[in-house]
This record gives structure tokens, sequence and C-alpha cells, in this order.
């Protein structure tokens, strides 16, 4: 027994290591935009382009790559891994190429839902029930972990040995996280690879899935959009240089509430009232904001809205593999971070139609949360628990 409970918790760390490095991966040039023009050759757009391939190829790839999971999971999971090794390992060919590094992201990007629609079907693989949850939540809390690695690291790599540096050791951690993965595929696990229903009727027909979608949408979205704008709207405040470090403590937060969420709100049957008490934060927090700024009440706001709404994710991801079940999970995960993905493109873009009047702004955003509060109200209030026969039938 002992033995049993060392390895999936194995598997889950080498899991959580390669998911963070999809982010790593994905935003290794967010925090130094400047510097990449610079050592590429291209515009301010080109390097955009960079992060924005990712977000575009989940949206294309979320379902196919989620029903490939279901039906094959070993399969799946080591194109995954092998697809963010690969793509890390290109950009390194030649770090001063524009077409080699787009090149290494679109392929990493390939990879990216292969590894994330596996965060709920590694738990039902490795997990008994009453642990389903932590894994789940462990699994989707690294994504915060990368994000921050990305931002905190880019810059301090870079200024220590240069493009070559801060690329071969993204390369180095995304190699060792695909090798780890692989092998831990061999480890004893309880579950045997399920073998997913090829059609998706059952997803047009059910409501609690796209309810759940939208919950991701709007989460997903009104984070995305604070990264991106907080420093435009702050500055039109008058208190320039603060955003990032706020940015980094909201996502620190989040990274604490999907640690500790997911567990307290599962075992009281406060999903549904977590939706609703997330989305009522974010509205009041902005509006908040938008009256009265200084940095200090500014971090503190949204440090609270963090800790909730990044804590979301783990618990929208659990309650779908208790609906689904796990020969559904990997689709259903797919839909649902397809969802946030197509959120964190169109409330950025709405809210961007505002920047230059950082009180519409921060209004356009807030007004984000009334449909997010609308869909909380219309879940049901229990979503059940984890059992060791959860297929549940989705008709």
């Amino acid at each position: 027994m002992p033995d049993r409970i060392r390895t999936r918790w194995i598997a889950l760390g080498a899991f959580a290591l390669l998911v963070m490095t999809t982010q790593l991966l994905w935003l290794t040039f967010a925090s130094v935009t400047e510097q990449t023009q610079v050592q590429l050759g291209v515009s301010e757009g080109a390097v955009g382009d960079l992060a924005v391939i990712n977000p575009a190829m989940f949206v294309l790839l979320a379902i196919p790559t989620g029903r490939w999971m279901d039906r094959r999971y070993t399969h799946a999971l080591i194109a995954g891994a092998i697809f963010t090794a690969s793509g890390a390992l290109l950009r390194l060919v030649d770090p001063t190429s524009y077409a080699w590094v787009f090149a290494g992201q679109a392929v990493m990007s390939i990879g990216q839902p292969l590894v994330l629609n596996a965060s709920t079907k590694i738990a039902a693989r490795y997990f008994p029930p009453e642990e389903q949850t932590t894994a789940i939540s462990i699994a989707s809390g690294a994504q915060f972990l990368g994000i921050l690695g990305a931002v905190l690291a880019s810059s301090w790599l870079l200024d220590l040995g240069g493009f070559r540096l801060l690329l071969g050791v993204h390369a180095a951690f995304a190699v060792l996280a695909a090798l780890a993965v692989i092998a831990s595929l061999r480890l004893p696990h309880h579950a045997t690879d399920t073998h997913g229903q090829a059609g998706l009727g059952w997803l047009r027909r059910d409501p609690l899935i796209w309810k759940l979608a939208g919950m991701l949408f709007i989460g997903f979205g009104a984070y995305n959009a604070l990264a991106t704008w907080l420093d435009a709207i702050m500055n039109d405040f008058g208190h320039s240089g603060v955003a990032g470090g706020t940015i980094a403590v909201m996502t620190v937060a989040g990274v604490a509430g999907a640690a500790v969420i997911p567990g307290f709100v599962a075992a009281r049957e406060l999903r549904r009232a977590l939706g609703i008490v997330t989305t009522l934060m974010l509205a009041a927090a902005l509006l908040v904001i938008a009256v009265v700024h200084p940095p200090a009440l500014v971090g503190a706001l949204l440090t609270a809205v963090g800790f909730t709404l990044l804590g979301t994710l783990p618990v929208v991801l659990d309650w779908s593999e208790i609906h689904v079940g796990p020969e559904r999970a990997g689709t259903a995960t797919g839909v649902l971070l397809m969802a946030g993905n197509l959120g964190g493109v169109i409330v950025v873009l709405s809210v961007q139609a505002a920047i230059g009047h950082p009180v519409a702004a921060l209004t356009v955003l807030a007004l984000w949360a009334v449909p997010g509060f609308l869909v909380a109200l219309s879940l049901p209030r229990r979503a059940g628990h984890h059992t060791a026969d959860s297929a549940l039938e989705a008709s």
C-alpha cells in the first residue's frame, strides 16, 4: 500500500511539472517583449503573436484532442509530452531567428491541449475517489505556477545569460517533464484506460457542461483582461509601475485558492455558492477600483479576486469529471478550457475598446460578471462526490 500511495503522487508530480512547462513556454516572452523585439528584429505585434498562437491552437484542437484523450489516454499524453519538448527544442535551434522561435511555439501549442485535457483523467487513473478533488486541484493549480515562473524568471534569465540561456533552461524543463511523464505511465494505477464513445451527441444535450464552460469563459477572460490592461488602467490613474507586482500577487493568491478552495467547497457542496460569490466579488472590486484606486487598495482587492477567481478553475474541472465520468472527462475538459481560452480573447478585446478611459474600461470588465452571476445562479445546488464508478451516463 505505501508503494501504491507513493507512485500515484510521483505520477501527479510529473504531470504537474509538464503542465507548468506548457505555461512557461507559452508566456516565455510576455515579460521581455522589448528585448525580444531587438533579439529577433521584429515588431511588438509579431512578439505578441508568439503568445497568441497558443490559445488559437487550443480553440482549434481542444475537442479533437479531448476525444483522443478519452479513447487512448497514454497515446495522447505521450504525444502531448513529445510536442511540448520538441517545441522547446526547436526554439533553441536558433534563438535569433523568429522563424525557428515561431515554429517552436506552434509545435508546443499542439501539445498543450493534449496535456491540459488530462488534468481530470489523471485523478481518475491514479487516485481513489476521496483524493480526486485534491489531485485535480494540484494538476490545475500547476498552470498558475507556470504562469508565475514565466512572468518572474524570464527577465532574470535573460539578464543572466541572454536568449540562449532563457530558451535553454525552458527546453531543459520541457525535456525533463516529458521524460518524467512518459516514465510515469508505467507506474501501477487502479483504473484501466478508458475508451470513450466516439459521438458528441451527449455534449450537445448536456446543459451543465455548457454552464460550466460559461463560468470559465468569464473567469479566464477577466483574469486575462486584468493581466493585459491593468498597467494601462493604473497609468491613466497616475500610478505607473505597480501593475506587474499586483498581477503577480493576484496570481500567487490564485495558486493558494486552487489549493484550498476545491476541497473546502466540495466537502460542503458549496460549488454553486462559490460561483455566485466569485462573480459578485469581481464586479464589486472593479467598481470600487473605478472610484478609488490607491495602489494598496487595488492590490488588496485584486488579491481577494485572484484567490476566488483562479480557485474556481479546479472546482469547475472537478465538477465536470463527477458529472460526465472518466470516460468523457477528456472531452469535457477540452470544451471547458476551450471556453476559457475564448473568454481570454473576447473579454480582453471588449475592454480594449474602452482603454484610454480607465473608469469605462473597468466598468466594461465589471459588466462581464453579470452573465457569470446569472450562469452561477442557474447551476445545481449539489454536484455530488467522486465514486468508484462515477462514469455517469450524460444523456
